[in-house]
């Protein structure tokens, strides 16, 4: 990761409340109510997660990755599931991009599944109390920022340095090896 902080993530919160909240509003002359949050939902998860490829350091899979997020979408539109389940599953696809991309253990990507959590429940809780669609997606977003703060996995510094010596012992072996085929080929003139 490109050092997220969480600051960015709270920029991130801020401008998807506000271009949410405008989207919605601007659909909801041209579709039905239900139909232009869903359009919102789809548009927001799909803009976040472009923000986290965009901001990771891993660069395998990421046309992969987009190209899976599309064919969902197309499926989720033809189903028309319910929408809390249509919200869910969205979800569910920021996680596992999230668990892909930004933890090395399973823990954290638990720990991410429970922030995920928190945050549609979250979600719906201002809904359901404030009826406003800035603060439903300001809460959501607000505490997905909170995702910086899960440790990405746990490397053991034993292994670590394991690792470093088995290659250093490698590159002496293969050195050693060279030098003695330098040697044979000069006695051979």
């Amino acid at each position: 990761m490109n050092k997220l902080t969480f600051w960015d993530g709270v920029a991130v919160a801020l401008l998807g409340s506000v271009i949410g909240n405008i989207g919605f509003f601007g659909l909801s002359f041209l579709f039905s109510d239900d139909c232009a949050i869903r359009l919102v939902i789809s548009g927001l998860a799909f803009a976040y997660i472009v923000y986290l490829l965009s901001r990771s350091q891993e660069r395998i899979g990421r046309i992969t990755v987009i190209l899976i997020w599309s064919v969902l979408l197309v499926l989720l539109w033809i189903i028309y599931l319910p929408l809390t389940l249509f919200v869910v599953l969205h979800v569910l696809a920021i996680w596992l991009v999230r668990s892909l991309y930004c933890y090395a253990s399973l823990v954290s990507s638990l720990a991410d599944l429970g922030l995920n959590a928190l945050s549609v429940t979250t979600a719906f809780w201002a809904l359901q109390h404030t009826g406003s669609l800035f603060l439903t997606f300001w809460s959501f977003l607000l505490v997905q920022a909170l995702f910086v703060f899960i440790p990405t996995g746990i490397v053991s510094p034993a292994t670590e340095k394991e690792t470093i010596g088995n290659s250093e012992s490698d590159f002496k072996h293969a050195y050693q090896t060279a030098e003695a085929a330098v040697r044979k080929l000069s006695t051979l003139n």
